[in-house]
């Protein structure tokens, strides 16, 4: 089980050493940022909590990033944000003028499957994390299958975009971990589609991140007609209190670490990361303009506005999940391949 006190160790010893470790420099960061261009990297497309969280920090730190020039949101979808990773991890610009908003699970990709997962998340920074973000599995009011035992006694059909997706692979913990009778049925291109197939009853059962269903379907789940019944997460989340995680659903041992394995990336959720070589001054830099930037109550009521949580998360403690997640044994990395295939 992954240990949170152990975590925030860890993000406070990162902290030091990086002080510790601050050379010289001709130029400050604050100077740096005067008519520069600042790209925020995002690997799904519009319409999404990762792109929803990213132009929330684009409009923001237009404010707290002194003279900075424009600050843009760049969509490259593809591979479920694989494809983005990739590139930002390899060829995005070590100077502070590229960001990432990425998938949560890029460091469990890494150990997983090393044939797409070409990074090392603990070499990248994470800047900070605007929300932990719980996965919701959401079914219609209508579905045949409307309990967790009904699905583990008839078939559920679930809508996924891929099997390198969290939409395919947490339903497929399930089925193989718990006894599941789930169907996976993908190929849409993203959450909206198969959100949108669930409502018109294609299918029974969808998972996508909390803090977009929260958005994009709040009088849907407000009347009735969309029902979340299973999250996952090290946690639940404050507003799915009576909804169960995934590793409450399984008695053996074993699998409950594997599922949390695969689930720990809900406490990175929604942060900003930057690609590996950047300074440590402008690592530090950029933390401190996140911490300043999240404590802003013109950014609090923005992200109100916008139906968007905020439950902010330092840099270094983030860093400190995705450390913790690379350090998963190899029998558990084994288990957490072998049901993500279903």
């Amino acid at each position: 089980m992954f240990n949170m006190n152990h975590v925030l160790g860890a993000g406070a010893a990162l902290a030091c050493v990086t002080a510790l470790a601050l050379p010289a420099s001709a130029q400050s960061p604050e100077a740096f940022f005067k008519d520069k261009t600042v790209k925020i990297m995002v690997g799904h497309s519009p319409g999404g909590s990762y792109d929803f969280y990213a132009r929330l920090a684009a409009d923001m730190l237009k404010v707290h990033l002194p003279g900075v020039k424009a600050v843009i949101v760049e969509n490259k979808p593809g591979g479920g944000g694989l494809i983005a990773t990739s590139f930002f991890y390899s060829q995005s610009p070590k100077d502070g003028t590229a960001l990432g908003l990425l998938p949560e699970t890029i460091a469990n990709t890494q150990l997983l499957e090393p044939e797409v997962g070409k990074w090392k998340v603990e070499e990248m920074r994470y800047i900070g994390s605007f929300s932990s973000v719980n996965t919701a599995f959401v079914r219609r009011k209508n579905s045949p299958s409307k309990t967790i035992e009904d699905m583990k006694r008839q078939e559920t059909i679930v809508g996924c975009t891929g099997t390198n997706a969290q939409s395919y692979q947490y339903p497929a913990l399930l089925k193989v971990l718990g006894n599941y009778k789930f169907k996976m049925i993908c190929g849409y291109p993203g959450a909206a589609e198969y959100s949108l197939a669930l409502e018109r009853g294609e299918i029974d059962l969808v998972s996508s991140a909390w803090n977009s269903w929260r958005v994009t379907h709040k009088k849907e789940l407000d009347n009735g007609d969309l029902v979340a019944v299973i999250q996952t997460g090290l946690k639940r989340n404050r507003e799915l209190q009576n909804v169960p995680l995934m590793q409450e659903l399984v008695d053996d041992p074993d699998a409950k670490k594997v599922i949390e394995f695969a689930s720990a990336g809900a406490m990175i959720g929604r942060a900003l990361i930057a690609p590996p070589g950047l300074p440590p001054e402008m690592v530090d830099y950029l933390r401190s303009v996140f911490d300043k930037m999240v404590a802003d109550p013109a950014m609090q009521e923005l992200a109100a506005k916008r139906g968007l949580e905020l439950d902010p998360a330092s840099g270094t403690v983030v860093q400190g999940y995705a450390d913790e997640i690379v350090k998963a044994t190899p029998d558990v990395v084994k288990k957490a391949a072998i049901a993500f295939k279903g």
